[in-house]
């Protein structure tokens, strides 16, 4: 299991100038078409969100008081509660509007035909699939990891790949208010 603190990544500012990016993994690493990529974005004003073409997209609200994603003709989706993931096609023009300011939202992307992801919100252990890649970022409360014990706080979380070791233990909630989101990437082919 990999280890992270989305305040310690560093943050690549949008083109739009609209918002900043934290990747918290991209695999394969290095690749220019990623098969799956999950990042924590702060989305810091009204605008258009970059287009994906070959890619299915899920936006979590993290914080802040919502999101409003628009794709004329196809959707009017407003994200206000925290851990409620939304599922598009990463294909679409769409444009964000922030109805209460600013806000940050989990990006879980996965190459179409490649990769699918399904993101829950859990309060229970997550035991990481075998040959599933995946994301555990904490919420609310205190979890551990199964593999090195590490404690992990809001804010912060693992990533593991389909071939790593991560079946060895799961992350479990150490608090009674503990809450995390659960990106489970499973391979198509």
């Amino acid at each position: 299991m990999h280890h992270f603190d989305i305040e310690t990544l560093p943050a690549g500012r949008w083109r739009n100038g609209g918002g900043a990016t934290r990747e918290i993994v991209s695999r394969p690493e290095g690749a220019e078409a990623f098969g799956w990529r999950a990042s924590v974005a702060d989305i810091e004003r009204d605008g258009a969100f970059s287009a994906f073409p070959g890619v299915e997209r899920t936006l979590t609200l993290l914080t802040g008081d919502g999101v409003r994603l628009m794709c004329p003709g196809v959707f009017d989706q407003l994200l206000v509660r925290a851990g409620e993931p939304f599922g598009f096609s990463g294909d679409l023009a769409l444009a964000a509007e922030l109805p209460g300011g600013a806000c940050r939202v989990l990006n879980l992307m996965v190459r179409r035909g490649r990769w699918t992801v399904g993101v829950d919100r859990v309060a229970g252990p997550v035991v990481p699939r075998a040959g599933h890649a995946g994301v555990l970022y904490v919420l609310s409360g205190r979890w551990q990891d199964g593999v090195r014990g590490r404690v992990l706080m809001p804010g912060q979380g693992v990533w593991w790949d389909g071939d790593d070791e991560a079946s060895a233990g799961a992350v479990a909630p150490l608090s009674a208010d503990a809450a995390a989101l659960w990106a489970d990437v499973v391979p198509t082919g």
